[in-house]
């Protein structure tokens, strides 16, 4: 891929909807987010990417947390249906195995439980958003 095909391509999903892209050619692997990180590797070495100065999950007192992350591009539903009480708000407690979210693929509503125990610190994305492979849906402080 070309850089003009590469800076083509970043222009198309930054002025779409989504909020996460992944493009795999052979090797090659490029990936970006809303947060404008970029990464292009090829197999085992970085070809190009942009400093990334924060870690995953570190709260304003530095309390580490961890990230519920899609897995699978679709739409995210923070309920079962319109007008239902959301699984989640920020500050509830959750607990291993509970729904937080629903991811529809296809037309298929693919529950998504945390793998964690914890509260909820942030709601990463709103209801009826677009979500791609691996994006962070949920950040969950450890109890």
């Amino acid at each position: 891929m070309e850089i003009k095909d590469i800076i083509d391509l970043i222009e198309a999903v930054s002025s779409s909807k989504l909020t996460s892209f992944t493009y795999i050619e052979g090797e090659t692997k490029l990936s970006f987010e809303l947060n404008h990180e970029l990464l292009i590797t090829d197999a085992s070495k970085v070809v190009a990417a942009t400093a990334i100065s924060e870690q995953d999950c570190i709260l304003k007192d530095t309390v580490p947390c961890n990230i519920i992350t899609s897995p699978m591009v679709g739409t995210f539903y923070c309920a079962k249906g319109e007008g239902e009480e959301p699984f989640i708000q920020v500050g509830d407690k959750v607990i291993k195995g509970q729904v937080v979210g629903i991811v529809e693929a296809m037309k298929l509503m693919n529950e998504i439980e945390s793998p964690y125990d914890g509260f909820v610190e942030e709601v990463l994305v709103k209801n009826q958003e677009m979500v791609g492979f691996d994006q962070k849906l949920v950040r969950i402080r450890p109890l």
